[in-house]
């Protein structure tokens, strides 16, 4: 039955997002953001679980906000999402100028810098802004890019999503057996992208304030390989442009027991002053604290 239900789930979900890039097919990137805005506006308002987990979020991290601020960065986290989604959807076949004439690059003396140490990077992000952007430019750039991302649950739903990614020419490392593929990357002296700001249990760091469960996966292995940790960011800064910064290499929390803990801790750290910046940009519905409230460690 599940495996029924899941082949039926998968072949709507294809229709979707193939009746999605038909009926954006033409449209300007101004109008496409409108009708994916729109459509993020639609999923807050029907998909009560979500909208209710990015609230209860806005509220423990902003307890300050009145309520009317968390609604509407709430509703605008959803907005961001749909912009997000369409922008993704129609960008396969982009080319640099295309890219770069909705972009300001800052930054990028820092990526290179970590590339001349000779022993690849480890480009750190998270569910934030615009993220898919900034790996098609890369790409389409010509630096040596291999992103980390877990397969969709359909296949179908899988297989279009890294066309799309690999379209501009970056490679995807499938999450959960890519360790040895990223250490390959690293040696060669390439640059491997890790989103790593959503629910673990390998260990409970702080995140705004609040135990998180984090991977320790990324410090780990910039621990063993030396890689330059290179953080960067891609957000959204309305009139469809973006503004896409890769900041100085990161340095480990000194003094710290669990192999990788000091460099997952310096991440949190940096993501939560990006997040701070543009609140209403980060995914909030993603339930963060999920294995930390489960533990009582909330």
């Amino acid at each position: 039955m599940k495996s029924r239900k899941k082949q039926v789930l998968g072949i709507v979900a294809i229709k979707l997002l193939r009746g999605i890039k038909r009926r954006l097919s033409g449209k300007s990137l101004a109008q496409a953001y409108r009708e994916g805005e729109g459509f993020g506006r639609l999923i807050y308002r029907l998909d009560a679980k979500h909208r209710e987990r990015t609230q209860a979020n806005l509220r423990m991290v902003f307890p300050d906000w009145p309520e009317s601020q968390v609604h509407e960065n709430a509703k605008k986290v959803f907005e961001n999402f749909g912009r997000s989604s369409v922008d993704f959807l129609i960008g396969a076949n982009r080319t640099l100028a295309e890219l770069e004439s909705h972009m300001r690059i800052e930054g990028r003396e820092h990526l290179d810098a970590g590339l001349a140490q000779g022993k690849g990077v480890l480009l750190i992000t998270g569910h934030l802004g615009n993220w898919e952007r900034c790996s098609a430019w890369m790409s389409k750039v010509g630096y040596p890019v291999h992103v980390v991302a877990r397969n969709a649950d359909q296949d179908g739903v899988n297989r279009i999503v890294n066309e799309i990614r690999e379209g501009p020419g970056t490679s995807v490392l499938a999450r959960g057996n890519a360790a040895r593929a990223i250490m390959e990357k690293l040696k060669a002296g390439e640059i491997v992208g890790i989103l790593p700001d959503q629910n673990a249990d390998d260990i409970f760091l702080p995140f705004f304030g609040f135990p998180a469960g984090t991977v320790l996966g990324p410090g780990v292995l910039a621990e063993r390989t030396g890689a330059a940790v290179i953080p960067v960011v891609c957000v959204y800064e309305g009139d469809e442009r973006y503004r896409l910064t890769f900041y100085p290499a990161l340095t480990s929390v000194p003094d710290c027991e669990v192999k990788g803990e000091g460099m997952m801790r310096a991440i949190n750290s940096w993501l939560e002053d990006r997040i701070r910046e543009t609140p209403d940009q980060w995914l909030w519905m993603h339930d963060r604290w999920r294995n930390a409230r489960r533990k009582g460690l909330l």
